[in-house]
């Protein structure tokens, strides 16, 4: 655990007593989880904001955790490549295109391990909210449309903890590479599919990747509680809709 992390946990352990309070829960995992937390209670929740690159994830998870700080609650952020062990190797082969499609998925699953042992789960412990932006679903989604076998991703992942709340910002295709390119001068090859050989004009590969990738997103919604949310409204709009669903949540809770 990261010495930020660490005094952030002290923090809220020492301010419990201004901090709102949320009911203990046990740990539910998609699989067989982690046997030493098995049976643990936690105090805090979950909350998974998920979307492709340029959907607004991080503005909204920056907005939702000034509300939710401001109304008493400790907020932690975390997301995909923020593993201190796993993060910067991961974006270092990327880079150099050298791991395999199958060794890219332990690869990201290693990340997720390491940050929810050293992270997800001390804060949880701590009554925290866990802000994702992004969480083992980008990476089945990722996985699918590179012919992984769904079920493959999945018992991969069954050490996962199972979130409380998972929202999908689903924006269209068109609009998604409008904003890319309001951000980007080019378009990310993994990003684009480009690994993947569907057309020989990014732009192109582009649009066919992430449609791919919103089908797997409709096809986990059942499975997994997915929540789509309209991204392709404004930003405060979008954040509204997605405030009020969580108030409501903690409201109960």
């Amino acid at each position: 655990m990261t010495q930020k992390t660490t005094r952030r946990l002290t923090t809220a352990r020492n301010a419990t007593t201004t901090l709102k309070s949320i009911s203990s829960k046990q740990l539910s995992y998609y699989g067989e989880g982690i046997s030493y937390l098995e049976d643990k209670e936690m105090k805090g929740r979950l909350i998974v904001i998920e979307g492709p690159d340029s959907s607004g994830r991080s503005t909204q998870i920056t907005m939702i955790t000034s509300k939710l700080e401001a109304d008493g609650h400790a907020v932690l952020n975390t997301g995909l490549r923020r593993s201190e062990l796993i993060g910067a190797g991961i974006l270092e082969a990327k880079r150099n295109f050298v791991l395999g499609k199958r060794t890219l998925s332990l690869f990201y699953a290693a990340d997720v391990a390491d940050q929810l042992e050293n992270k997800i789960v001390p804060a949880l412990r701590s009554g925290y909210i866990v802000l994702a932006d992004r969480y083992i679903f980008t990476l089945i989604a990722r996985d699918a449309v590179r012919g992984i076998n769904r079920r493959w991703s999945h018992n991969l992942f069954g050490f996962a903890i199972k979130p409380d709340l998972v929202f999908y910002l689903d924006v269209d295709p068109s609009e998604l590479m409008h904003r890319v390119f309001q951000k980007n001068l080019s378009l990310d090859y993994y990003e684009s599919g480009a690994d993947l050989g569907l057309s020989e004009d990014m732009l192109d590969s582009f649009l066919r990747y992430q449609g791919m990738i919103a089908k797997e997103f409709l096809r986990m919604q059942k499975q997994y509680g997915l929540i789509p949310i309209n991204g392709n409204r404004s930003i405060t709009e979008i954040n509204i809709d997605l405030q009020n669903r969580i108030d409501n949540f903690l409201s109960i809770v």
